[in-house]
């Protein structure tokens, strides 16, 4: 059972219902290179203070439609921590956008100066922590990979805070798909996706919330009706459920950049699977920044039109399908006297 710090910490990140609908806006490569596209520019001449700036437009026209919001530490928190709603949770990622590429994978670490300590002290409701990850990478990557993964889950328990796991699976470098792009990997399979989730589903990892990919990539996912294609890929989400059922881990879904219609079918499926929401990015706000920046007056007025629109079509549909999570306490039964509680907690 989770203790009564990260029950706390998961429902702030829920709706009243119970349900996960969050929204990103930590990434960095991909919104430097939407900024970049914009102005005609390379993303290295994109300028912390454009950065900024586009996170607070998001925050700002976002935030009252979301149960929580995913913040980076170095662009999102100095940008818009006083624009985030009072009721809405903050989650806070930890990992470094940079990886190590080795011919046998990918190797994460944390950001420079930044760990669960620092996230809880400025009021983080939970750590969020991206593992690039592929069961048939090099024992030695895998290795490093769970020990990071690990390390993490041990430091969150430390200081009982919720741990938001999001894994994605990646080209090998040197293989033809390979790219260093946040976008959903052509060639991955199904087992790569499941069989991840089935490593960090398992206790000694200490991960509270899975931020999952779609085990079949967005776009050629079949619709959602009584055809074959359309059961065997349902296959392959209930096994993502079973797995998290399973430990009793709730999961949700990111959006990875797809069309809003392909990410509300990607929806459709994860939630008959028993996943309990979304933790969405640029399927919501890239299009406002790509098409309008540096014009904030006009990147504004199109969030406020398409990006909310986009939020909160996948609100309702969350709403109407997503499963509800609950928080479950412990029941203190051997709480007897004034004290018991705070020497035993």
């Amino acid at each position: 059972m989770r203790t009564i710090g990260k029950n706390r910490g998961l429902a702030r990140l829920a709706d009243g219902d119970g349900h996960f609908r969050m929204v990103a806006l930590d990434q960095r490569p991909p919104l430097f290179e939407a900024i970049a596209q914009a102005k005609g520019i390379s993303k290295d001449q994109v300028e912390y203070s454009e950065v900024t700036a586009a996170k607070r437009l998001l925050v700002e026209a976002l935030g009252p439609y979301c149960s929580s919001m995913l913040f980076d530490p170095n662009f999102a928190v100095p940008a818009a921590i006083d624009l985030l709603p009072p009721r809405c949770g903050l989650i806070v990622t930890l990992e470094e956008h940079r990886v190590e590429e080795t011919p046998g994978g990918r190797k994460s670490r944390t950001i420079a100066n930044w760990s669960v300590e620092k996230i809880r002290a400025i009021g983080g409701d939970a750590v969020k922590v991206l593992a690039w990850y592929r069961p048939d990478a090099d024992n030695a990557v895998l290795a490093h990979q769970k020990a990071f993964v690990r390390e993490i889950g041990e430091d969150c328990a430390r200081f009982d805070i919720p741990y938001v796991l999001e894994l994605l699976v990646y080209p090998f470098s040197g293989s033809a798909n390979h790219t260093a792009d946040y976008v959903e990997s052509p060639g991955k399979l199904p087992r790569l996706v499941i069989e991840s989730v089935r490593e960090f589903a398992r206790p000694e990892y200490g991960v509270d919330l899975l931020k999952l990919e779609s085990p079949l990539a967005a776009n050629v996912l079949p619709p959602r009706d009584r055809s074959a294609a359309s059961a065997a890929a349902q296959r392959e989400f209930n096994a993502i459920g079973e797995i998290c059922a399973e430990r009793g881990i709730p999961w949700v879904l990111l959006s990875g950049g797809a069309a809003p219609e392909r990410f509300e079918r990607v929806l459709e499926y994860a939630y008959a699977a028993g996943a309990g929401g979304f933790l969405a990015g640029r399927t919501i706000w890239l299009d406002a920044v790509r098409r309008h920046f540096p014009d904030r007056a006009a990147v504004a007025a199109s969030l406020r039109k398409d990006g909310i629109d986009v939020l909160e079509r996948l609100n309702a549909l969350t709403k109407g399908k997503g499963a509800r999570w609950k928080a479950r306490f412990p029941a203190f039964s051997d709480i007897k006297q004034e004290g018991d509680f705070a020497s035993a907690y």
